[in-house]
């Protein structure tokens, strides 16, 4: 499924919540490819076309992929020469400035990145301090597209629209920019989630293609079972990640197993339905033996009824799969609020009950904005209050709507 064009959505234009940002490129983009996404072998042919040995490729490497260095001047292990001649074809970073917030104490920080055109992506660093045998861990969200075509309305992203997709470097960037500030303080990456702005599988080479960089022990180093990609349900894309075999955790995004109600939640639902997605998502376990992920975004009276637990217990019985209960992170322009504490264990508990592992999530920074999309979208400026009017009240009779197709729930 090819990415539409900026401006537009994944499904059906006249179906969508419109969006509350249009905001233009303020600059070309700069021709010269980021360093970050060449392959090992694809920077080993370039030393050689230049007549270098191949030890200069490792040298440059090493410095790439460590993040110690933030310009081709810094690169003193590489002739002057050879410098002037890489800064000439390449970039050494595709990030541009980055605004950084911290929250929950230090634990939860996210970034702005500013790109080469002036657009803006958002990438989330969630530390977990050891506990017992546990060790410390620091997951990182990142962004695989600026903006969204897929316009889920709980998503702050969904309000930006989509601007493009991101180029591999422009995604590795993101983990050794947070490479590079972990390791000031004697910390490190230990865990990347593809969970950020845009859908990955609709920017599905470069999204893979990253993955495997971020895996491969010559370049970002990361064990695969260390890294998630997450999607909305792009069936082609689960199909040639199936194909490839890999030991990545799929993730996918539910939010709800009623059809109707999801093709308001998930408007890509309307392309690939909820029940096919699950059967390729089962596949990709089937052929990997890896247990996938759902996730949930628990919104109060719209998808957190018992009749909804009830129908994800029944489309998930028997799989091997595990479910994250997520309480939604409020956007300022949705009129919906998170499910309550209560409601959420007692759909973590109709879950259990049939044998399926759930984890309940907590919140993590939400007074800077750690949800998808809410920098960026804050940082946009204060849409036009009528438009913010119109969108608010639409979702509230799209959902009243769906909650009567899908037969249950009470909209609020």
């Amino acid at each position: 499924m090819p990415t539409p064009p900026p401006g537009t959505r994944a499904h059906d234009p006249g179906s969508s919540i419109p969006v509350l940002f249009d905001t233009p490129a303020v600059r070309e983009r700069d021709p010269r490819p980021g360093l970050s996404g060449l392959s090992p072998e694809e920077l080993l042919a370039w030393f050689a076309a230049h007549g270098q040995p191949a030890y200069r490729a490792r040298q440059l490497a090493d410095h790439v992929w460590s993040a110690r260095a933030a310009s081709f001047e810094e690169l003193h292990t590489l002739p002057a020469a050879i410098r002037a001649e890489l800064a000439e074809a390449f970039r050494i970073d595709t990030l541009g400035e980055s605004l950084v917030r911290e929250a929950d104490g230090g634990l939860t920080e996210k970034a702005l990145h500013r790109l080469d055109d002036g657009r803006t992506i958002e990438s989330v660093l969630m530390r977990y301090p050891a506990r017992g045998p546990r060790r410390e861990r620091a997951t990182l969200c990142i962004s695989s597209q600026a903006g969204c075509a897929v316009g889920c309305p709980f998503c702050a992203t969904g309000e930006l629209g989509f601007w493009r997709d991101l180029e591999t470097s422009e995604i590795v960037d993101q983990a050794r920019f947070w490479r590079r500030h972990l390791a000031e303080n004697g910390h490190r990456v230990t865990n990347v989630v593809f969970m950020g702005m845009g859908e990955p599988f609709l920017n599905l080479d470069r999204v893979l293609a990253a993955a495997s960089l971020l895996s491969d022990p010559r370049a970002f180093g990361l064990g695969a079972r260390h890294i998630t990609i997450s999607t909305s349900g792009v069936i082609p894309g689960i199909e040639a990640m199936t194909a490839l075999r890999p030991q990545y955790t799929l993730a996918i995004s539910l939010h709800t197993a009623r059809p109707a109600l999801r093709d308001l939640l998930v408007p890509l639902n309307r392309r690939y339905p909820v029940d096919d997605v699950v059967a390729a998502a089962t596949d990709y376990a089937d052929v990997t033996g890896r247990r996938v992920t759902y996730e949930m975004v628990m919104i109060a009276g719209i998808n957190d009824t018992p009749v909804d637990a009830r129908a994800a217990a029944e489309l998930l019985r028997g799989r091997l799969a595990h479910v994250n209960l997520i309480p939604m992170n409020p956007v300022a322009h949705t009129p919906w609020q998170p499910s309550s504490p209560e409601r959420i264990e007692a759909f973590a508990a109709t879950l259990r009950a049939v044998g399926i592992h759930t984890t309940v999530r907590r919140n993590r920074g939400i007074d800077i904005g750690a949800a998808c999309g809410q920098l960026a979208a804050e940082l946009a400026g204060t849409p036009p209050p009528d438009a913010v009017a119109r969108r608010r009240n639409l979702l509230v009779d799209r959902s009243a709507a769906a909650l009567r197709d899908a037969g249950g729930g009470v909209a609020g």
